[in-house]
C-alpha cells in the first residue's frame, strides 16, 4: 500500500541511466541535482536506481529486469512517484507506468511542476502552461492521469470527436492564445528597455545555475529583500532595482531565472520573453558556485542556455560566490584559474567593492569632465542641453546672449553620443 510522508510530502524514487550520451558528467551528482528537484517539487526522496547500460530501451527506458525490480523496490517503499533523470518518449512514459504501477515523471516534467509552483506573476504564468501545453500535446495518448492535474478536463466534447481529438485541438487553440499573449509581453518588455537606453542607465544582468547564490548577490547589490533560499529555482519572476553608486552614478540589476543543466527545451522557448532582457543587457555577472565539485559543468551549461537566446556575446564578469565555504587554498586555486574572475561571498559581503569596481570598468561608468558649448536660439540644442542634464553631474552653467556654456561630469559611455550630438550643431564639446 502506498501512503505519503506524515507532512503530507510525496516519497519518490529517483531513477537515472548512465549511457554512452551521459558520460560527460558524474550519474551519482546527477542523481543528487534530481533529489534537489524533487525536495523542491515537495517530495522526499526514499530510494535511488542508477544503471549502467550501453543506450536506453526503446519501449521502457530501462531494461526489463531492472523495470521489475524497480517495480518491487518501490511497493516495498511504499513510493508514490517514480522520477527519471532523463526525458522519456511518450511510448516509453506509458509503458513505465502500467509496469510500476504508479505516477511516473521524468526530469522535464519535474522541472515544469517546479516553475508552475513557483510563477506568482501573471506573465510567469503564461509562460509555464505554455511550455507545460508544448511538452503535453505529443504526449496525449493514455494521459488522463496528466491532463486532470492541468485542472480536471479541458472542456466540454463537440459532436462526432473522439476524446482524444478534441483534447488536441483545445490544447492547440491555448497554445496560440498563450503564445499571442507572450508575444505582448514582448514587446512591452521592448518598450521598456528602449525607454531604459534613451535615459542612458545601463543594465547588469545577473546569471548562473540555479542555486548559485544570485538572489543573495543581488540583495548585496541593491539592498533589497528579494527571498533567498538555499532551494532550486526560487527566484521565477525577473526582479530590475536600480542601485546608486556612491557618487550618485545609477545602473540598472536584474536577478533572473536560474539555468540548469539539459533545461527544458520548451522552457527556454515559452520563457523567451524574459530571457531577451538576459540578451539585452550591457553586461552579464555570471554567478558561479565555487563551493560545488560540478563546477565546471554548471558553467557550461549556463554558457550553453545563453547561446540559445542569443546572449554569448554580451560582455560578462565571471564571480565565484560563496567562498566562504572554501579554504585558503582553494580560494588562490580558483584565483590562479580564472585570472579574470572575482573570488566572493554573498553572504559576507566579501568581493562586493570588488564587482562593483570591476563594474564601473567594464560600462565604462568612470567619468571624464566636459565643457560643452550651445546656442541658445536652437531647438536642438536645447534638448541637447536636458540630455545633459539627465545623465551628466553638472559643475557649471554659463548664460549668455549667444551662447551657453555647461561644465558637467558625465560617464565615459555616453561621451559618443554627446559628442555627435553637439557636432551636428553650433555646439562644440572640450574634454579635460
Amino acid at each position: 500500500m502506498r501512503s505519503t510522508t506524515s507532512n503530507g510530502r510525496e516519497r519518490a524514487a529517483l531513477v537515472g541511466l548512465f549511457s554512452g550520451s551521459s558520460r560527460q558528467f558524474d550519474p551519482e551528482h546527477s542523481l543528487d541535482e534530481l533529489a534537489g528537484l524533487a525536495a523542491a517539487a515537495g517530495a522526499n526522496v526514499v530510494l535511488r536506481v542508477l544503471q549502467d547500460r550501453p543506450k536506453p530501451d526503446p519501449a521502457t527506458f530501462l531494461g526489463s529486469g531492472k523495470v521489475q525490480a524497480l517495480a518491487a523496490s518501490s511497493d516495498e517503499l511504499a513510493a508514490d512517484v517514480v522520477i527519471f533523470d532523463n526525458e522519456l518518449s511518450p511510448a516509453q512514459l506509458r509503458n513505465l507506468e502500467r509496469a510500476l504501477d504508479r505516477k511516473v515523471l521524468d526530469r522535464t516534467q519535474l522541472i515544469l511542476d517546479i516553475f508552475a509552483s513557483r510563477a506568482r506573476t501573471r506573465e510567469g504564468k503564461l509562460q509555464v502552461e505554455l511550455a507545460q501545453l508544448k511538452y503535453l500535446l505529443p504526449r496525449l495518448v493514455g494521459a488522463s492521469a496528466a491532463l486532470s492535474r492541468l485542472g480536471g478536463g479541458i472542456g466540454t466534447r463537440g459532436p462526432g470527436e473522439t476524446k482524444l481529438e478534441t483534447d488536441r485541438r483545445r490544447i492547440r487553440h491555448r497554445i496560440s492564445v498563450l503564445s499571442k499573449e507572450i508575444d505582448v509581453v514582448r514587446r512591452r518588455r521592448a518598450q521598456l528597455r528602449e525607454r531604459r537606453q534613451k535615459a542612458e542607465v545601463p543594465t547588469v544582468a545577473l546569471v548562473g545555475y540555479t542555486n548559485a547564490g544570485k538572489t543573495t548577490l543581488f540583495n548585496a547589490l541593491t539592498g533589497d529583500q528579494a527571498v533567498a533560499s538555499d532551494a532550486l529555482f526560487v527566484t521565477l519572476d525577473p526582479l530590475v532595482r536600480k542601485v546608486r553608486l556612491p557618487d550618485r552614478r545609477a545602473l540598472l540589476v536584474s536577478d533572473t531565472v536560474g539555468f540548469i543543466d539539459r533545461l527544458p527545451h520548451s522552457l527556454v522557448a515559452a520563457f523567451r520573453a524574459t530571457l531577451e532582457e538576459v540578451a539585452n543587457s550591457d553586461l552579464l555577472v555570471h554567478v558561479v558556485d565555487a563551493s560545488n565539485p560540478e563546477r565546471e559543468r554548471q558553467m557550461a551549461a549556463v554558457r550553453n542556455v545563453l547561446a540559445e537566446v542569443g546572449a554569448e556575446d554580451v560582455p560578462s564578469i565571471e564571480v565565484f560566490n560563496k567562498n566562504d565555504r572554501l579554504d585558503a587554498s582553494e580560494r588562490e586555486r580558483l584565483r590562479a584559474l580564472y585570472p579574470g574572475g572575482i573570488v566572493a561571498s554573498a553572504l559576507t559581503g566579501e568581493g562586493r567593492d570588488e564587482l562593483i569596481a570591476a563594474i564601473e570598468s567594464r560600462l565604462a561608468l568612470d567619468t571624464t569632465v566636459v565643457r560643452l558649448t550651445f546656442d541658445p536660439a536652437s531647438e536642438a540644442d536645447r534638448s541637447r542641453i536636458a540630455h545633459l542634464y539627465r545623465v551628466g553631474r553638472i559643475l557649471s552653467h554659463e548664460s549668455g546672449d549667444t551662447h551657453i556654456a555647461i561644465e558637467a561630469e558625465v560617464p565615459r559611455r555616453v561621451m559618443p553620443q554627446l559628442t555627435s550630438a553637439v557636432s551636428s550643431g553650433l555646439a562644440k564639446a572640450e574634454a579635460s
